[in-house]
Protein backbone atom coordinates (compact mmCIF):
# COMPACT_ATOMS: atom_id res chain seq x y z
CA UNK A 1 0.00 0.00 0.00
CA UNK A 2 1.45 3.20 -1.17
CA UNK A 3 1.71 6.57 0.64
CA UNK A 4 1.69 9.34 -1.87
CA UNK A 5 2.12 12.88 -1.13
CA UNK A 6 -0.96 15.15 -0.08
CA UNK A 7 -3.50 15.93 -2.47
CA UNK A 8 -3.52 19.62 -2.88
CA UNK A 9 -6.49 20.04 -4.59
CA UNK A 10 -9.64 20.69 -2.05
CA UNK A 11 -12.23 18.14 -2.20
CA UNK A 12 -15.44 19.69 -1.40
CA UNK A 13 -17.81 17.73 1.21
CA UNK A 14 -20.12 17.06 -1.12
CA UNK A 15 -19.75 15.96 -5.07
CA UNK A 16 -20.58 19.10 -7.30
CA UNK A 17 -23.60 18.67 -9.70
CA UNK A 18 -23.10 16.75 -12.85
CA UNK A 19 -22.25 19.50 -15.16
CA UNK A 20 -24.89 19.36 -17.89
CA UNK A 21 -22.45 21.68 -19.88
CA UNK A 22 -20.00 19.36 -20.00
CA UNK A 23 -19.93 17.89 -23.52
CA UNK A 24 -17.77 16.10 -26.07
CA UNK A 25 -16.00 19.20 -27.62
CA UNK A 26 -17.84 19.97 -31.07
CA UNK A 27 -15.74 21.76 -33.22
CA UNK A 28 -16.43 20.46 -36.22
CA UNK A 29 -14.12 17.64 -35.73
CA UNK A 30 -16.71 14.45 -34.21
CA UNK A 31 -18.47 12.36 -37.24
CA UNK A 32 -21.57 10.89 -36.41
CA UNK A 33 -22.14 8.33 -39.02
CA UNK A 34 -25.85 7.46 -37.40
CA UNK A 35 -26.39 10.84 -37.51
CA UNK A 36 -29.35 9.79 -40.07
CA UNK A 37 -31.21 7.80 -37.28
CA UNK A 38 -32.57 11.52 -36.48
CA UNK A 39 -33.91 12.71 -39.69
CA UNK A 40 -36.07 9.98 -41.09
CA UNK A 41 -38.51 7.50 -39.02
CA UNK A 42 -37.17 4.58 -41.03
CA UNK A 43 -33.69 5.54 -40.47
CA UNK A 44 -34.33 5.57 -36.89
CA UNK A 45 -36.45 2.09 -36.65
CA UNK A 46 -33.32 0.38 -38.04
CA UNK A 47 -31.08 1.85 -35.92
CA UNK A 48 -32.98 0.71 -33.15
CA UNK A 49 -32.85 -2.67 -34.71
CA UNK A 50 -29.47 -2.94 -34.61
CA UNK A 51 -28.89 -2.02 -31.45
CA UNK A 52 -31.57 -4.23 -30.46
CA UNK A 53 -29.50 -6.78 -31.87
CA UNK A 54 -26.35 -6.23 -30.34
CA UNK A 55 -27.69 -6.52 -26.89
CA UNK A 56 -30.20 -9.55 -27.92
CA UNK A 57 -26.58 -11.15 -29.33
CA UNK A 58 -24.77 -10.32 -26.18
CA UNK A 59 -27.21 -11.82 -23.99
CA UNK A 60 -27.55 -10.12 -20.42
CA UNK A 61 -24.03 -8.55 -19.79
CA UNK A 62 -23.69 -5.42 -17.55
CA UNK A 63 -24.27 -2.32 -18.80
CA UNK A 64 -25.00 -0.67 -15.31
CA UNK A 65 -22.28 1.61 -15.70
CA UNK A 66 -23.75 3.80 -19.09
CA UNK A 67 -26.95 3.61 -18.13
CA UNK A 68 -29.50 3.76 -15.17
CA UNK A 69 -28.54 0.22 -13.31
CA UNK A 70 -30.93 -1.76 -12.26
CA UNK A 71 -31.14 -2.21 -8.44
CA UNK A 72 -28.84 -5.07 -6.90
CA UNK A 73 -28.82 -7.56 -4.38
CA UNK A 74 -26.08 -9.20 -3.02
CA UNK A 75 -27.80 -12.78 -3.24
CA UNK A 76 -28.24 -12.21 -7.17
CA UNK A 77 -24.49 -10.83 -8.39
CA UNK A 78 -23.45 -12.78 -10.69
CA UNK A 79 -20.26 -13.81 -8.71
CA UNK A 80 -18.46 -17.19 -7.40
CA UNK A 81 -20.39 -19.78 -4.91
CA UNK A 82 -18.77 -20.54 -1.95
CA UNK A 83 -18.11 -24.15 -3.35
CA UNK A 84 -16.04 -25.45 -5.29
CA UNK A 85 -18.20 -25.88 -8.57
CA UNK A 86 -18.33 -22.14 -10.50
CA UNK A 87 -21.27 -20.99 -11.20
CA UNK A 88 -22.24 -21.64 -14.86
CA UNK A 89 -22.74 -18.41 -15.67
CA UNK A 90 -19.50 -17.23 -15.17
CA UNK A 91 -17.84 -18.94 -17.63
CA UNK A 92 -17.15 -17.50 -20.27
CA UNK A 93 -18.03 -17.92 -23.71
CA UNK A 94 -15.71 -20.41 -25.82
CA UNK A 95 -12.38 -17.97 -27.06
CA UNK A 96 -11.80 -16.91 -30.62
CA UNK A 97 -9.05 -16.14 -32.35
CA UNK A 98 -7.95 -12.56 -32.96
CA UNK A 99 -9.53 -11.85 -36.21
CA UNK A 100 -9.05 -10.47 -39.33
CA UNK A 101 -10.42 -8.61 -42.36
CA UNK A 102 -9.94 -12.08 -44.00
CA UNK A 103 -11.94 -13.95 -41.59
CA UNK A 104 -15.28 -14.76 -42.59
CA UNK A 105 -17.94 -13.88 -40.38
CA UNK A 106 -19.80 -16.62 -38.88
CA UNK A 107 -23.67 -17.01 -37.72
CA UNK A 108 -22.36 -18.16 -34.52
CA UNK A 109 -19.79 -15.86 -34.20
CA UNK A 110 -19.69 -14.59 -30.17
CA UNK A 111 -17.65 -12.14 -30.66
CA UNK A 112 -19.73 -10.13 -32.94
CA UNK A 113 -20.75 -7.01 -31.13
CA UNK A 114 -17.23 -7.36 -28.77
CA UNK A 115 -14.62 -7.04 -30.96
CA UNK A 116 -11.98 -4.57 -29.71
CA UNK A 117 -9.23 -2.79 -32.05
CA UNK A 118 -6.34 -1.77 -30.21
CA UNK A 119 -3.91 -0.16 -31.13
CA UNK A 120 -0.27 -0.55 -32.09
CA UNK A 121 1.26 2.34 -30.26
CA UNK A 122 5.42 3.81 -30.91
CA UNK A 123 6.52 2.89 -28.09
CA UNK A 124 7.47 5.69 -26.17
CA UNK A 125 3.82 6.00 -25.18
CA UNK A 126 3.87 2.43 -23.35
CA UNK A 127 6.78 0.59 -23.76
CA UNK A 128 9.31 2.71 -23.15
CA UNK A 129 7.69 4.17 -19.77
CA UNK A 130 8.15 0.83 -18.46
CA UNK A 131 11.79 0.32 -19.35
CA UNK A 132 12.68 3.23 -17.56
CA UNK A 133 11.73 2.18 -14.12
CA UNK A 134 14.31 2.69 -12.28
CA UNK A 135 14.47 5.57 -9.27
CA UNK A 136 13.49 8.75 -10.26
CA UNK A 137 12.64 7.55 -13.51
CA UNK A 138 8.69 6.44 -12.61
CA UNK A 139 8.62 8.03 -9.59
CA UNK A 140 10.93 10.74 -7.76
CA UNK A 141 12.13 9.10 -5.36
CA UNK A 142 11.20 5.09 -5.65
CA UNK A 143 12.50 2.09 -7.93
CA UNK A 144 9.68 1.30 -9.38
CA UNK A 145 11.20 -1.63 -11.19
CA UNK A 146 10.06 -3.89 -9.30
CA UNK A 147 6.81 -2.81 -9.54
CA UNK A 148 6.24 -2.80 -12.86
CA UNK A 149 7.46 -6.30 -13.49
CA UNK A 150 5.12 -8.98 -13.83
CA UNK A 151 3.37 -7.44 -16.41
CA UNK A 152 2.21 -4.44 -13.76
CA UNK A 153 1.37 -7.19 -10.88
CA UNK A 154 4.81 -6.39 -9.27
CA UNK A 155 7.07 -9.16 -7.58
CA UNK A 156 5.27 -12.16 -6.19
CA UNK A 157 4.44 -12.56 -2.46
CA UNK A 158 5.49 -15.02 -0.10
CA UNK A 159 2.93 -16.51 2.53
CA UNK A 160 3.11 -12.79 4.98
CA UNK A 161 3.22 -15.18 7.74
CA UNK A 162 0.52 -17.39 6.40
CA UNK A 163 -1.90 -14.60 5.30
CA UNK A 164 -1.77 -15.36 1.58
CA UNK A 165 -1.19 -18.94 0.11
CA UNK A 166 1.23 -19.80 -2.60
CA UNK A 167 0.45 -18.07 -5.63
CA UNK A 168 -1.85 -15.18 -6.80
CA UNK A 169 -0.70 -12.55 -4.72
CA UNK A 170 1.92 -9.65 -5.76
CA UNK A 171 3.16 -6.32 -4.19
CA UNK A 172 1.09 -4.69 -6.73
CA UNK A 173 1.44 -0.71 -6.36
CA UNK A 174 -1.86 1.08 -6.84
CA UNK A 175 -0.71 3.39 -9.87
CA UNK A 176 0.15 0.63 -12.67
CA UNK A 177 -3.35 -0.01 -13.67
CA UNK A 178 -2.26 1.64 -17.22
CA UNK A 179 0.10 -1.56 -17.31
CA UNK A 180 -1.80 -4.17 -15.98
CA UNK A 181 -4.99 -3.79 -18.24
CA UNK A 182 -2.77 -3.30 -21.10
CA UNK A 183 -1.54 -6.89 -20.65
CA UNK A 184 -5.10 -8.20 -19.88
CA UNK A 185 -6.49 -6.76 -22.95
CA UNK A 186 -3.26 -8.25 -25.50
CA UNK A 187 -3.04 -11.55 -23.71
CA UNK A 188 -6.18 -12.81 -22.29
CA UNK A 189 -9.01 -10.89 -24.66
CA UNK A 190 -10.82 -13.31 -26.98
CA UNK A 191 -11.90 -10.66 -29.31
CA UNK A 192 -9.25 -8.69 -30.69
CA UNK A 193 -9.25 -7.38 -34.32
CA UNK A 194 -7.41 -5.86 -36.69
CA UNK A 195 -10.05 -4.87 -38.65
CA UNK A 196 -11.81 -1.58 -37.42
CA UNK A 197 -14.79 -1.86 -39.22
CA UNK A 198 -15.85 -5.01 -37.07
CA UNK A 199 -14.58 -3.20 -34.01
CA UNK A 200 -17.29 -2.24 -31.21
CA UNK A 201 -15.00 0.11 -29.41
CA UNK A 202 -11.07 0.85 -30.50
CA UNK A 203 -8.67 0.53 -26.62
CA UNK A 204 -5.71 3.14 -26.94
CA UNK A 205 -2.80 1.84 -24.57
CA UNK A 206 -0.85 5.08 -24.02
CA UNK A 207 0.15 4.95 -19.87
CA UNK A 208 -0.92 8.45 -19.34
CA UNK A 209 -1.23 7.23 -15.88
CA UNK A 210 2.69 5.76 -15.49
CA UNK A 211 3.89 9.26 -17.29
CA UNK A 212 2.32 11.74 -15.13
CA UNK A 213 3.44 9.92 -12.10
CA UNK A 214 6.86 11.02 -13.68
CA UNK A 215 6.36 14.88 -13.52
CA UNK A 216 3.75 15.40 -11.09
CA UNK A 217 6.09 17.25 -8.52
CA UNK A 218 8.22 20.03 -8.70
CA UNK A 219 7.98 20.16 -12.52
CA UNK A 220 7.08 23.00 -14.71
CA UNK A 221 3.22 22.15 -16.47
CA UNK A 222 5.70 22.49 -20.11
CA UNK A 223 7.66 19.13 -18.73
CA UNK A 224 4.27 17.67 -17.52
CA UNK A 225 2.46 18.10 -20.68
CA UNK A 226 4.92 17.47 -23.02
CA UNK A 227 4.21 13.52 -23.82
CA UNK A 228 0.61 13.78 -23.55
CA UNK A 229 0.17 16.58 -25.75
CA UNK A 230 2.69 14.50 -28.40
CA UNK A 231 0.47 11.74 -27.93
CA UNK A 232 -2.73 13.60 -28.79
CA UNK A 233 -1.18 15.42 -31.66
CA UNK A 234 -0.53 11.55 -32.95
CA UNK A 235 -3.70 10.00 -31.77
CA UNK A 236 -6.16 12.72 -33.62
CA UNK A 237 -4.00 12.38 -37.50
CA UNK A 238 -4.97 8.52 -37.05
CA UNK A 239 -8.03 7.26 -39.80
CA UNK A 240 -8.87 5.51 -37.15
CA UNK A 241 -9.97 8.48 -34.87
CA UNK A 242 -11.69 10.51 -38.21
CA UNK A 243 -14.30 7.85 -38.28
CA UNK A 244 -16.30 8.86 -35.14
CA UNK A 245 -14.12 11.81 -33.62
CA UNK A 246 -12.75 9.91 -31.22
CA UNK A 247 -16.08 8.67 -29.67
CA UNK A 248 -15.55 5.02 -29.97
CA UNK A 249 -12.29 5.17 -28.27
CA UNK A 250 -11.01 4.58 -24.62
CA UNK A 251 -7.94 4.90 -22.57
CA UNK A 252 -7.36 3.93 -18.74
CA UNK A 253 -5.37 6.11 -17.14
CA UNK A 254 -4.36 4.65 -14.03
CA UNK A 255 -4.20 7.31 -11.41
CA UNK A 256 -6.94 9.78 -10.18
CA UNK A 257 -8.70 12.23 -12.17
CA UNK A 258 -7.64 15.05 -10.62
CA UNK A 259 -3.77 14.16 -11.64
CA UNK A 260 -5.03 14.85 -15.52
CA UNK A 261 -7.30 18.10 -14.55
CA UNK A 262 -4.66 20.80 -14.13
CA UNK A 263 -6.85 24.20 -15.09
CA UNK A 264 -4.64 26.72 -16.07
CA UNK A 265 -0.52 26.57 -17.03
CA UNK A 266 0.65 28.00 -13.33
CA UNK A 267 3.58 25.58 -12.17
CA UNK A 268 2.28 25.55 -9.01
CA UNK A 269 -1.09 23.65 -9.97
CA UNK A 270 -0.95 20.04 -9.88
CA UNK A 271 -1.49 17.90 -12.12
CA UNK A 272 -1.49 17.78 -16.39
CA UNK A 273 -4.35 18.71 -18.47
CA UNK A 274 -4.94 15.47 -20.38
CA UNK A 275 -8.72 15.37 -19.51
CA UNK A 276 -9.24 18.42 -20.75
CA UNK A 277 -8.14 18.80 -23.78
CA UNK A 278 -11.35 18.93 -26.02
CA UNK A 279 -9.94 15.60 -28.14
CA UNK A 280 -9.95 13.60 -25.36
CA UNK A 281 -12.88 15.06 -23.85
CA UNK A 282 -14.38 12.77 -27.00
CA UNK A 283 -13.04 9.64 -25.47
CA UNK A 284 -13.78 7.75 -23.10
CA UNK A 285 -11.43 7.44 -20.09
CA UNK A 286 -11.55 4.58 -17.42
CA UNK A 287 -9.39 6.01 -14.04
CA UNK A 288 -9.20 5.04 -10.18
CA UNK A 289 -11.83 8.02 -9.22
CA UNK A 290 -13.51 9.80 -11.70
CA UNK A 291 -14.92 13.89 -11.64
CA UNK A 292 -18.48 14.52 -10.30
CA UNK A 293 -18.58 17.25 -13.21
CA UNK A 294 -17.44 14.65 -16.06
CA UNK A 295 -19.64 13.11 -18.67
CA UNK A 296 -16.46 10.54 -19.96
CA UNK A 297 -14.37 9.85 -17.61
CA UNK A 298 -15.41 6.40 -14.94
CA UNK A 299 -13.78 4.64 -11.94
CA UNK A 300 -12.79 1.39 -12.16
CA UNK A 301 -11.26 -0.45 -9.14
CA UNK A 302 -7.88 0.24 -7.92
CA UNK A 303 -5.42 -2.90 -8.41
CA UNK A 304 -5.23 -5.24 -5.32
CA UNK A 305 -2.32 -7.64 -3.90
CA UNK A 306 -4.68 -10.59 -5.40
CA UNK A 307 -4.12 -11.85 -9.22
CA UNK A 308 -6.01 -14.97 -9.63
CA UNK A 309 -4.78 -16.93 -12.57
CA UNK A 310 -8.48 -18.98 -12.84
CA UNK A 311 -12.02 -19.18 -11.04
CA UNK A 312 -10.69 -21.58 -8.33
CA UNK A 313 -8.16 -19.32 -6.83
CA UNK A 314 -11.13 -16.45 -6.15
CA UNK A 315 -13.25 -19.74 -4.90
CA UNK A 316 -10.50 -20.88 -2.06
CA UNK A 317 -10.28 -17.12 -1.36
CA UNK A 318 -13.35 -16.65 -0.70
CA UNK A 319 -13.73 -19.90 1.60
CA UNK A 320 -10.88 -18.87 3.70
CA UNK A 321 -11.89 -15.35 4.77
CA UNK A 322 -15.83 -16.75 5.14
CA UNK A 323 -13.98 -18.94 7.91
CA UNK A 324 -11.95 -16.65 9.76
CA UNK A 325 -12.41 -15.23 13.06
CA UNK A 326 -13.09 -11.87 13.47
CA UNK A 327 -11.81 -10.59 17.06
CA UNK A 328 -12.33 -6.79 16.13
CA UNK A 329 -15.41 -5.19 15.62
CA UNK A 330 -13.52 -2.41 13.32
CA UNK A 331 -10.24 -1.17 12.50
CA UNK A 332 -8.17 1.22 10.79
CA UNK A 333 -5.26 1.69 8.85
CA UNK A 334 -3.91 4.84 8.10
CA UNK A 335 -1.96 7.98 8.96
CA UNK A 336 -2.90 11.12 10.32
CA UNK A 337 -3.23 13.99 8.17
CA UNK A 338 -0.97 17.16 9.72
CA UNK A 339 -1.97 20.43 10.30
CA UNK A 340 -5.43 19.49 11.65
CA UNK A 341 -7.48 17.74 14.58
CA UNK A 342 -10.36 18.00 13.42
CA UNK A 343 -11.10 15.91 10.70
CA UNK A 344 -12.91 12.43 10.46
CA UNK A 345 -9.76 10.81 9.98
CA UNK A 346 -8.14 12.32 13.62
CA UNK A 347 -11.46 11.35 14.91
CA UNK A 348 -11.71 8.28 13.81
CA UNK A 349 -7.66 7.83 14.91
CA UNK A 350 -8.63 8.57 17.96
CA UNK A 351 -12.08 6.61 18.70
CA UNK A 352 -10.08 3.35 17.43
CA UNK A 353 -7.34 4.00 19.55
CA UNK A 354 -9.65 4.56 22.94
CA UNK A 355 -11.93 1.27 21.74
CA UNK A 356 -10.85 -1.80 23.13
CA UNK A 357 -13.21 -3.30 20.21
CA UNK A 358 -10.92 -1.10 17.84
CA UNK A 359 -7.67 -2.68 15.89
CA UNK A 360 -5.79 0.70 14.67
CA UNK A 361 -2.80 0.33 12.27
CA UNK A 362 -1.49 3.71 12.91
CA UNK A 363 0.67 4.02 10.10
CA UNK A 364 3.76 6.63 9.39
CA UNK A 365 5.13 7.93 12.34
CA UNK A 366 8.79 8.27 13.26
CA UNK A 367 11.18 5.48 14.00
CA UNK A 368 10.44 3.84 17.55
CA UNK A 369 7.21 5.11 18.27
CA UNK A 370 5.12 2.01 17.55
CA UNK A 371 4.09 3.31 14.06
CA UNK A 372 3.08 -0.19 11.65
CA UNK A 373 4.35 -0.56 8.25
CA UNK A 374 1.54 0.08 5.94
CA UNK A 375 3.28 -0.54 2.77
CA UNK A 376 3.32 -4.42 4.66
CA UNK A 377 0.68 -6.08 2.56
CA UNK A 378 0.50 -8.99 5.17
CA UNK A 379 0.07 -6.78 7.96
CA UNK A 380 -2.45 -4.60 6.51
CA UNK A 381 -4.46 -7.95 5.27
CA UNK A 382 -4.07 -9.47 8.61
CA UNK A 383 -5.61 -5.92 10.32
CA UNK A 384 -8.59 -6.59 7.39
CA UNK A 385 -9.29 -10.27 8.03
CA UNK A 386 -9.81 -10.02 11.54
CA UNK A 387 -12.48 -7.09 11.74
CA UNK A 388 -16.32 -6.90 11.03
CA UNK A 389 -15.92 -3.49 9.93
CA UNK A 390 -12.80 -1.53 8.18
CA UNK A 391 -13.20 2.28 8.25
CA UNK A 392 -12.73 3.82 4.83
CA UNK A 393 -12.40 7.93 5.33
CA UNK A 394 -11.37 10.08 2.56
CA UNK A 395 -7.41 9.43 1.65
CA UNK A 396 -5.62 11.95 -0.42
CA UNK A 397 -8.77 12.49 -2.67
CA UNK A 398 -12.01 11.22 -2.17
CA UNK A 399 -11.33 7.30 -2.67
CA UNK A 400 -8.76 4.67 -1.30
CA UNK A 401 -7.07 1.70 -2.52
CA UNK A 402 -7.30 0.71 0.98
CA UNK A 403 -11.28 -0.05 0.05
CA UNK A 404 -10.31 -2.42 -2.20
CA UNK A 405 -8.20 -4.59 0.14
CA UNK A 406 -10.49 -4.58 2.68
CA UNK A 407 -13.01 -6.10 0.72
CA UNK A 408 -10.30 -8.54 -0.59
CA UNK A 409 -9.95 -9.36 3.37
CA UNK A 410 -14.23 -9.92 3.38
CA UNK A 411 -14.51 -6.55 5.91
CA UNK A 412 -17.35 -4.55 5.77
CA UNK A 413 -16.01 -1.23 4.42
CA UNK A 414 -17.23 2.07 6.43
CA UNK A 415 -17.59 5.00 4.64
CA UNK A 416 -18.25 8.86 5.40
CA UNK A 417 -18.77 10.65 2.31
CA UNK A 418 -20.62 9.36 -0.62
CA UNK A 419 -18.01 10.07 -2.95
CA UNK A 420 -15.80 7.76 -1.46
CA UNK A 421 -17.54 4.86 -3.46
CA UNK A 422 -21.14 5.21 -4.03
CA UNK A 423 -20.71 8.39 -6.86
CA UNK A 424 -17.75 6.38 -7.98
CA UNK A 425 -17.62 2.50 -8.83
CA UNK A 426 -21.45 2.06 -9.66
CA UNK A 427 -20.59 -0.65 -12.45
CA UNK A 428 -18.90 -2.83 -10.06
CA UNK A 429 -20.87 -2.40 -6.85
CA UNK A 430 -24.53 -3.05 -6.50
CA UNK A 431 -26.35 -0.21 -6.17
CA UNK A 432 -28.12 -1.11 -2.91
CA UNK A 433 -25.16 0.00 -0.99
CA UNK A 434 -26.49 -1.05 2.17
CA UNK A 435 -26.14 -4.14 1.40
CA UNK A 436 -22.30 -4.17 1.61
CA UNK A 437 -21.12 -0.81 3.36
CA UNK A 438 -22.08 1.29 6.17
CA UNK A 439 -22.37 5.35 5.66
CA UNK A 440 -22.21 7.47 8.65
CA UNK A 441 -22.21 11.00 7.58
CA UNK A 442 -19.12 12.81 8.36
CA UNK A 443 -20.61 15.74 9.97
CA UNK A 444 -21.38 14.09 13.26
CA UNK A 445 -18.09 12.57 13.38
CA UNK A 446 -15.75 15.62 12.79
CA UNK A 447 -17.60 16.94 15.32
CA UNK A 448 -17.02 14.27 18.03
CA UNK A 449 -20.96 13.82 18.15
CA UNK A 450 -20.85 9.90 16.95
CA UNK A 451 -19.43 7.15 18.37
CA UNK A 452 -18.09 4.64 15.77
CA UNK A 453 -17.85 1.73 18.47
CA UNK A 454 -21.87 2.35 19.57
CA UNK A 455 -22.98 2.76 15.93
CA UNK A 456 -21.47 -0.28 14.85
CA UNK A 457 -22.21 -2.38 17.70
CA UNK A 458 -25.79 -1.70 17.03
CA UNK A 459 -25.78 -3.97 13.55
CA UNK A 460 -27.18 -7.20 14.64
CA UNK A 461 -24.34 -10.27 14.20
CA UNK A 462 -26.48 -11.67 11.35
CA UNK A 463 -27.03 -8.80 10.00
CA UNK A 464 -23.20 -8.28 10.04
CA UNK A 465 -22.65 -11.76 8.68
CA UNK A 466 -24.88 -11.22 5.44
CA UNK A 467 -22.73 -7.95 5.07
CA UNK A 468 -20.38 -10.05 4.80
CA UNK A 469 -21.19 -12.85 2.34
CA UNK A 470 -22.27 -9.70 0.71
CA UNK A 471 -18.17 -8.43 0.25
CA UNK A 472 -17.22 -11.45 -0.05
CA UNK A 473 -19.26 -11.98 -3.58
CA UNK A 474 -18.47 -9.05 -4.68
CA UNK A 475 -14.91 -10.08 -4.67
CA UNK A 476 -14.39 -11.43 -8.42
CA UNK A 477 -15.57 -7.66 -9.76
CA UNK A 478 -12.93 -6.06 -7.95
CA UNK A 479 -9.56 -7.83 -8.86
CA UNK A 480 -7.62 -7.96 -11.83
CA UNK A 481 -6.87 -11.62 -12.92
CA UNK A 482 -3.15 -12.51 -13.88
CA UNK A 483 -2.85 -11.54 -17.64
CA UNK A 484 -0.57 -13.88 -18.46
CA UNK A 485 -3.14 -16.98 -17.39
CA UNK A 486 -5.24 -16.06 -20.36
CA UNK A 487 -9.33 -16.26 -19.50
CA UNK A 488 -9.72 -16.88 -16.08
CA UNK A 489 -13.10 -18.42 -16.21
CA UNK A 490 -14.88 -15.23 -14.33
CA UNK A 491 -15.84 -11.83 -15.21
CA UNK A 492 -13.34 -9.50 -13.34
CA UNK A 493 -12.58 -5.86 -13.03
CA UNK A 494 -11.35 -5.56 -16.45
CA UNK A 495 -14.41 -7.40 -18.19
CA UNK A 496 -17.03 -5.43 -16.83
CA UNK A 497 -15.39 -2.25 -17.39
CA UNK A 498 -14.84 -3.41 -21.30
CA UNK A 499 -18.56 -4.87 -21.67
CA UNK A 500 -19.66 -1.14 -20.11
CA UNK A 501 -17.11 0.52 -22.72
CA UNK A 502 -19.33 -1.74 -25.41
CA UNK A 503 -22.47 -0.43 -24.26
CA UNK A 504 -21.68 2.89 -24.29
CA UNK A 505 -20.04 3.21 -27.94
CA UNK A 506 -22.81 1.29 -28.96
CA UNK A 507 -25.83 3.85 -27.82
CA UNK A 508 -23.11 6.57 -29.45
CA UNK A 509 -23.05 4.89 -32.66
CA UNK A 510 -26.75 5.44 -32.86
CA UNK A 511 -26.69 8.63 -31.57
CA UNK A 512 -28.15 8.57 -28.39
CA UNK A 513 -28.30 10.91 -25.91
CA UNK A 514 -25.83 10.20 -23.66
CA UNK A 515 -26.72 10.07 -19.57
CA UNK A 516 -24.09 10.79 -17.09
CA UNK A 517 -22.24 7.29 -16.55
CA UNK A 518 -21.31 5.80 -13.40
CA UNK A 519 -23.69 7.31 -10.98
CA UNK A 520 -26.05 5.41 -9.17
CA UNK A 521 -28.12 8.73 -7.37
Amino acid sequence: MKMTATFATKIHEDPDPVDAANKPDGSGAVLRPFRVCHLTVLATAFCALVFYAHYAIRGNMASALFKPPVTISSSSLPLLSSTSTIDPSLQPEKPATNRSAAAPASESDHCDGRYIYMYDMPPRFNDDLVRHCGKGELHPWLDMCPYVANDGMGEPLGDEGGVFPGHGWYATDQFTLDLIFHSRMKRSYECLTNDTTLAAAVFVPFYAGLDAGRFLYNHSTSIRDKLQLEFIDWLVNRPEWRAMGGRDHFLVAGRTTWDFRREADVDALWGTKLLTHPAVKNMTAFVLEKSPSSRNNFAIPYPTYFHPEAAADVVAWQQKVREIPRRWLFSFAGAPRPGSNKTVRAELIRQCGASSLCNLFHCGGKDGDGAADCNSPGGVMRVFEGSDFCLQPRGDTATRRSTFDALLAGCVPVFFHRDSAYTQYALHFPRDHARYSVLIPHAGVAAGRVSIEERLGRIPAEEVRRMREAVIRLIPRVVYADPRAGRAGFNDAFDVAVEAIIDRVAKRRCGEDEVTAGTTE
